[in-house]
């Protein structure tokens, strides 16, 4: 009842820079989303003139509820804004709308990064709740006495936790060329003055660290089963 699973250490650093990211990024949003741009742009303005101005007016924006909830669909399309980017004119609305027009032009320019994390997807979100049952289960038929049949088992685990990680790992690419054509569009079209240029970096740099973090987490765990794994043999 009271044991404790030293490998569970391997977690802490990344699970304290995923503390760090997370405070980062509502940090910057809480502070630019009370500094309204000079234009007086909404997020959704700020997208439909990045959309059209890349030849999208096919994308849909739509509001849908929550916090930090933004993002494009490619299957349908669409791109979802929260409530408070959708309608305020802040420099992290339209910060974050563009972000998000970003992908809708990755998938229209069929940017290769993209298309290989959208393929990933339904393995990853398989693979994320298989992983760790199957480890579980390797390792009980393991101390059981089964060593050979709790070794595969615990290695299929391991597999399938890799492609978790492939997930993270090709995420980052894709986040950060979204913001980087961001920042290019909201000084193309002149949706954010020079001056406000720092402020738009700053809530998007911020954004990107989570998926750092992200990619750290799951680093932290594939080496934590593969720790459980040489403890079993």
């Amino acid at each position: 009842m009271w044991y404790f699973d030293p490998t569970v250490m391997l977690l802490i650093p990344a699970m304290i820079f995923a503390f760090y990211a997370q405070g980062r990024v509502r940090s910057a949003y809480r502070k630019y989303a009370s500094v309204r741009n000079r234009r007086g742009i909404t997020g959704a303005q700020a997208a439909r003139m990045i959309l059209d101005n890349n030849g999208l007016r096919d994308v849909r924006i739509e509001m849908v509820n929550g916090t930090l909830s933004d993002h494009y669909d490619p299957r349908t399309r669409v791109m979802r804004l929260s409530p408070r980017v959708y309608n305020e004119p802040s420099i992290a609305s339209v910060s974050i709308a563009a972000h998000e027009s970003g992908h809708a032009i990755q998938h229209a320019e069929l940017y290769v990064p993209l298309k290989l994390r959208n393929g990933i997807v339904p393995i990853a979100n398989v693979a994320s709740m298989l992983s760790w049952p199957l480890m579980i289960i390797g390792i009980l038929v393991a101390n059981a006495g089964n060593y050979a049949k709790g070794n595969l088992i615990m290695d299929i685990g391991i597999l399938f936790f890799a492609s978790v990680v492939l997930f993270h790992a090709v995420t980052l690419p894709v986040e950060f060329n979204a913001s980087s054509r961001a920042v290019k569009q909201l000084e193309h079209l002149g949706i954010v003055y020079e001056e406000e240029r720092s402020g738009a970096r700053r809530v998007l740099s911020a954004a990107a660290m989570t998926y750092v973090a992200a990619l750290a987490t799951a680093v932290a765990n594939l080496l934590r089963l593969l720790v459980l794994r040489e403890r079993n043999q």
